[in-house]
């Protein structure tokens, strides 16, 4: 029984591999700027924590909308439905562009609130130029995504992970330039961050639809594409799919953000610390993040072939091996919480001693309560790319505002403004909110593959 389920490991991480490389990469960024900003200060690597947190729900939400066009992609090409396929494509990336030019403006207009949310001073004034081109690198993120999102449908997954590779090894080259003022270059600290990561972007764009452009799989969908010549009613199709689906990650993303903005209302060295703690938990959760679009890749295949048992098998598969890869994390974080972020900080300034000693130990603790959610996270996001497959987003949107915002924020809210836990009190309520989605999202495709199963046999039947 147990190996009617092992057995399809070997094939899910031969897909999920260079997913779970290409998001590894795209952490890789954050991870990088962390460290060498982290060089700097607590009040530099808080700064960058409190701009990106604006990015972040920008991000979310563009991310989101992306992710309807995976499992369009993979349904049309199960059905080997070119038209549809190619319609997919231009619509979805069209949708991704627009979004991304949306969103910066967005962001450029909001910027004034970081001076109205009770954020150390010194922080926002730094986080402001950094969120200035943070904000503009949406734009080559959001287009890389639809592009990257296309590749995943047709199972054509190493071309986005070589092109973020390629991406972060100029990241961190221009980091270490202009951070630091190197070969002649000004040291512009943070702002240097900023604009490394802007060129890795735009580098990462052209890298990717060059190789689609080029290969045999790809290159008759992104060829002689009439951009503005638009279908509303595919454009409306992709919209519907893909807005709960931004709803559902903006409300995953926000909860995590008001992680940091509370944090930050406890002062600069928490919120440094819990940026330490969010950026290596994001680098485990970019696993999980690979194992899911395998799930909505396989599951969205199997629905397009109608096999809904083997589509519940292989669902059922992604999430047993999630589940170990998640327990091997926390074991990790557990034997090295005290260790890992002292990647982050130098303890040779003498004049940052006391501030950095209370940022590692606030860290540590904050890594055995990440130690704890490595499951939950891991399966609800597994869970939730199986959902996609099905094309299933509505009733996990809710899902995921209940389990976020009705259980998990107002717990880490009083917890960590009004009693002695306070950063670890903040992350107790994301350990709350995860484990409920998990929970309810495993429920719904239980009930959901077991009707499907149900259904069909009725219809045979009759």
């Amino acid at each position: 029984m147990l190996s009617s389920y092992t057995k399809e490991f070997r094939y899910t991480l031969k897909l999920a591999t260079p997913v779970i490389l290409g998001m590894l990469g795209h952490t890789f960024v954050g991870l990088v700027d962390n460290i060498m900003v982290g060089q700097l200060g607590a009040t530099e690597l808080a700064a960058v924590s409190l701009g990106n947190s604006f990015a972040f729900i920008a991000m979310g939400l563009g991310i989101g909308f992306s992710t309807a066009i995976t499992p369009l992609v993979a349904e049309a090409d199960a059905a080997k439905d070119f038209v549809k396929g190619k319609s997919i494509y231009k619509h979805g990336l069209f949708l991704c562009t627009t979004l991304g030019v949306l969103l910066f403006g967005i962001i450029w207009v909001a910027k004034p609130l970081l001076y109205a949310m009770n954020q150390p001073p010194a922080v926002v004034d730094l986080a402001v130029p950094y969120l200035n081109l943070i904000a503009f690198s949406l734009i080559p993120l959001l287009i890389f995504q639809g592009l990257k999102q296309f590749s995943d449908g047709l199972s054509i997954t190493t071309y986005p992970m070589y092109a973020t590779l390629i991406g972060n090894l100029v990241n961190i080259i221009l980091n270490y330039i202009l951070i630091f003022g190197k070969f002649g270059f000004p040291a512009l600290g943070i702002v240097g961050a900023a604009i490394g990561t802007v060129v890795s972007r735009v580098m990462m764009v052209l890298i990717l639809w060059v190789w689609l452009r080029k290969s045999n799989r790809s290159k008759m969908y992104v060829s002689a594409i009439q951009f503005f010549k638009l279908d509303y009613d595919m454009l409306l199709d992709i919209i519907a799919l893909g807005l709960p689906s931004a709803l559902q990650m903006l409300f995953e993303v926000a909860i995590f953000t008001s992680a940091i903005w509370l944090s930050g209302i406890l002062g600069t060295n928490p919120q440094a610390a819990n940026q330490i703690a969010l950026n290596l938990s994001s680098m485990t959760f970019m696993v999980a993040m690979g194992l899911s679009v395998a799930a909505m890749i396989r599951v969205g295949n199997q629905k397009g072939l109608q096999q809904f048992s083997e589509l519940r098998r292989i669902a059922f598969s992604i999430v047993l091996l999630t589940f170990g890869i998640e327990i091997i994390f926390a074991l990790l974080f557990v034997i090295f919480h005290d260790t890992l972020p002292h990647l982050y900080l130098n303890v040779g300034h003498p004049e940052q001693l006391q501030d950095t000693t209370a940022v590692l130990s606030i860290a540590a603790d904050l890594l055995l309560v990440s130690a704890l959610f490595q499951i939950s996270d891991g399966i609800q996001v597994v869970v939730l790319g199986a959902l996609r497959g099905l094309q299933d987003v509505w009733i996990p949107m809710g899902i995921t505002f209940i389990a976020y915002w009705i259980v998990g924020f107002p717990i880490s809210y009083y917890l960590g403004l009004y009693t002695e836990y306070k950063s670890i009190g903040i992350w107790i309520g994301l350990l709350a909110g995860l484990t409920t989605a998990a929970i309810l999202l495993f429920i719904r495709f239980n009930y959901l593959s077991k009707k499907m199963i149900r259904d069909a046999v009725v219809l045979v039947d009759g």
